[in-house]
């Protein structure tokens, strides 16, 4: 699987899928414009205050966490390389009169699209699977960083993509396996009006070592990891909602379903 045909697959089936999620209760676009956040708690609580901070949100879609950053007081950019998700992040933003920029480029491409660094960089759940190269993409977000400033990383858990899809209580896959994953599958996983021409993709199994291991070599001083124990859709079907996330029943034993972390770039690197 060549660059050009991950990429374009990919692009493909995220461009078409834009005006569904925008449209979508998944997403709630309405409850964003009425003054709400496309955050987690603990993410909010893990990164601090970021008034009059500059952040980066790379893989942005289309800007809801981007723009709640915004919401929060950061001087934000958002990079995706939709084209239509830039359209409509840019759409969303001066409607909610935020202030924020955003960026069609590939991730791998961010430092010279955005031609700036930041105080923090961010990337939200769901994003690192869609990136073949972790040693680039650490170098890429290493070069994003002013002197002093971090990455905070928001990531369902690896562990969990080797469960059962039903149970979630054996193990079905292979948590090693790095080949690229190619899916052919209609619809998307947002409610709402789901007939998609494009339905293949290609995504990247990348496991916590890996992940770590990357930033380190890049120069970045791991501050935590934190590992967590519920998600944020139904990954299996024994997992239980409360409220916006998703849980094994009580009594079960637990295991990760995301993971967070931060990296720093020393101030004297």
């Amino acid at each position: 699987m060549t660059e050009l045909d991950y990429r374009a697959l990919n692009r493909a089936l995220w461009d078409e899928r834009v005006a569904i999620h925008v449209a979508s209760d998944f997403y709630d676009v309405a409850g964003f414009r009425a003054g709400g956040t496309a955050l987690r708690d603990f993410e909010i609580a893990e990164v601090g205050d970021v008034a009059g901070r500059r952040l980066a949100h790379l893989q942005c879609h289309f800007g809801l966490d981007t723009l709640s950053w915004a919401r929060l007081g950061a001087r934000v950019t958002g990079l995706d390389f939709s084209g239509p998700a830039v359209e409509a992040a840019r759409e969303i933003a001066a409607g909610c009169g935020l202030d924020a920029r955003f960026v069609q480029a590939d991730v791998y491409d961010a430092a010279a699209a955005l031609g700036e660094t930041y105080e923090i960089v961010y990337t939200g759940i769901g994003a690192l699977v869609w990136l073949p190269d972790m040693d680039r993409w650490a170098a890429t977000v290493a070069g994003l960083l002013e002197p002093g400033g971090f990455l905070y990383l928001s990531e369902f858990h690896p562990f969990g993509d080797v469960r059962d899809d039903a149970d979630g209580s054996t193990v079905a896959y292979d948590y090693f396996d790095t080949s690229p994953q190619v899916w052919d599958e209609p619809g998307t996983y947002t409610d709402g009006d789901q007939d998609t021409r494009n339905t293949r993709s290609v995504v990247f199994q990348h496991g916590i070592g890996e992940v770590v291991s990357a930033l380190a070599a890049a120069g970045l001083r791991i501050d935590f990891l934190h590992e967590h124990d519920h998600t944020y859709f139904q990954r299996f079907e024994a997992l239980e909602r409360h409220g916006t996330a998703y849980r094994l029943p009580e009594g079960r034993p637990r295991v990760p379903l995301m993971y967070s972390l931060r990296a720093t770039r020393p101030a004297d690197g």
